[in-house]
């Protein structure tokens, strides 16, 4: 069994976004795709958790990722969208999962 770590740039010690405001409107299309990792994630441990968490957890998935692109028009967008990655990430631990060999 292959041992499974990631490291996100959310969670890099000592990464900070080099963008903010405009420049970061761009990435909208980066970002819903790490939702929607976070959210595929979330499926695979449904039977970890009880339902109403799983309700709670794809409600806020399903809400960022509608306003996903006026989260990145926001002059602070890179900072609060850091922000719901981390927290979604406490619930799905996908920083910590993935394959060994999709590491670079």
């Amino acid at each position: 069994m292959a041992i499974k770590t990631r490291l996100t740039s959310v969670e890099a010690p000592g990464f900070h976004w080099p963008l903010s405001g405009a420049s970061c409107k761009c990435f909208a299309a980066f970002f819903r795709e790490e939702f929607i990792k976070h959210h595929q994630c979330l499926e695979q441990q449904r039977e970890y958790y009880s339902e109403r968490a799983i309700a709670q957890a794809e409600d806020a998935l399903g809400r960022i990722l509608a306003e996903i692109d006026e989260l990145c028009q926001r002059e602070d967008a890179c900072d609060v969208i850091a922000r719901l990655l981390m927290k979604i990430d406490l619930v799905t631990n996908l920083s910590a999962w993935t394959s060994s060999e999709t590491l670079h």
